[in-house]
């Protein structure tokens, strides 16, 4: 029987990135074939991509959030990105759902495990934060973050 304090919603959390450019990012997607095709695709050493969040819970998906600059470009995931998506978007999102004693997870992305980051969270979420220097430190490579690494 699990422990009455630990009991209440756990949303998972993660980005994906998707290149625009038709490149596929290998890490998560296995492709199994009797043959070696021997294929070989050129790409550019920074290829164009979009940085997408999503959060997986009890009561289903949020949104996915797009991470982009003002004038509508795609950018890259930083702390300060990461804290705006989550004090504008994330939070006014749960406020919308009846949510109880929710724990908040995370990887531990750097932008994620931040101080200033870890701060905001733990002021919103107190004690139901499992992510690495949260109460409850999150193991490394946690297979319970996969399923939106495959959704997205």
């Amino acid at each position: 029987m699990r422990s009455s304090k630990k009991r209440g919603l756990v949303p998972l959390l993660e980005e994906a990135h998707f290149w625009l450019n038709g490149y596929i990012n290998k890490q998560n997607c296995r492709i199994w074939s009797e043959a070696n095709p021997q294929v070989y695709v050129k790409i550019p050493l920074h290829p164009e991509k979009l940085t997408v969040w999503c959060a997986l819970w009890a009561g289903g998906i949020i949104d996915p959030y797009f991470f982009k600059n003002d004038e509508g470009h795609n950018v890259t995931v930083n702390g300060d990105r990461y804290r705006a998506m989550i004090t504008n978007f994330f939070i006014p999102e749960l406020n919308n759902y009846d949510v109880q004693e929710l724990w908040f997870q995370q990887d531990g992305a750097t932008c994620h495990t931040a101080r200033a980051t870890i701060d905001l969270l733990k002021d919103t979420f107190g004690d139901r934060l499992i992510s690495h220097f949260g109460l409850v430190n999150w193991p490394p490579r946690s297979c319970d973050l996969t399923p939106l690494d495959y959704f997205l």
